[in-house]
């Protein structure tokens, strides 16, 4: 399992210390050694190591790494580039920010210039078995990733938080920071997309957030 680095070290120090996550350690690092699992060991703490804590200026919480060959690499909700095929969700991400901003829809899926502009894209869960979506969840990572979220809270700064799906929005209660701006919308999966995610414009709404407080606006095109 790769380390964390820098200001999230540092926040995250005090996890490390704590039994679950001695027996998460060590439950992962079995997994790894029996079965296949996902995203590749080195790419476990892609999100943080993209996005240090520092630039976080907008959290998209996502849920499980996805579980087919060479699909989940850190990010959530992102593909490596030589994967062919973007997942539905991620394709109706790309259709809502066309109709909310006017960006032209990519021919990929790697979201890597999301993360260096500020988008910590974190899913609850950070690994899972090949092909068993939720396998790796009560593990220990949940609280791991609450502490990750604790650390976003704790920034005295404009953060937005966009929260599609009820699990990512049980997250709430954690999130009271007044300086910061929660929104919520269904899943932008094909189940429930058309019941609230098309046309919720939380990109431009996030954009407008940042700008009002004199933080640089993210760059949503993906090239």
């Amino acid at each position: 399992m790769g380390m964390l680095t820098g200001d999230w070290l540092e926040a995250m120090q005090p996890e490390f210390q704590k039994p679950y996550y001695a027996k998460l350690f060590e439950f992962v690092k079995g997994e790894y050694s029996r079965v296949v699992v996902y995203p590749p060991a080195d790419d476990i703490f892609n999100a943080m190591h993209l996005t240090p804590l520092h630039k976080v200026k907008v959290v998209i919480l996502g849920q499980d790494p996805y579980h087919n060959v060479n699909q989940a690499h850190g990010l959530s909700f992102s593909v490596p580039k030589s994967q062919p095929e973007i997942p539905p969700s991620l394709q109706n991400i790309y259709k809502e920010l066309h109709d909310d901003l006017g960006c032209t829809i990519p021919n990929h899926g790697y979201l890597k210039k999301w993360a260096e502009e500020g988008v910590l894209l974190l899913n609850t869960v950070l690994t899972v078995r090949a092909h068993q979506a939720n396998s790796h969840q009560g593990k220990g990572w949940e609280q791991f990733t609450d502490a990750i979220l604790e650390a976003v809270n704790r920034e005295d700064r404009p953060i937005v938080y966009l929260l599609w799906g009820r699990p990512a929005q049980s997250k709430i209660p954690m999130l009271t920071n007044p300086k910061h701006l929660v929104l919520k919308a269904p899943h932008p999966s094909p189940l429930s997309a058309y019941r609230g995610f098309f046309g919720c414009r939380h990109f431009s709404q996030a954009n407008a957030f940042l700008e009002e407080h004199g933080v640089e606006p993210i760059d949503w095109q993906i090239e």
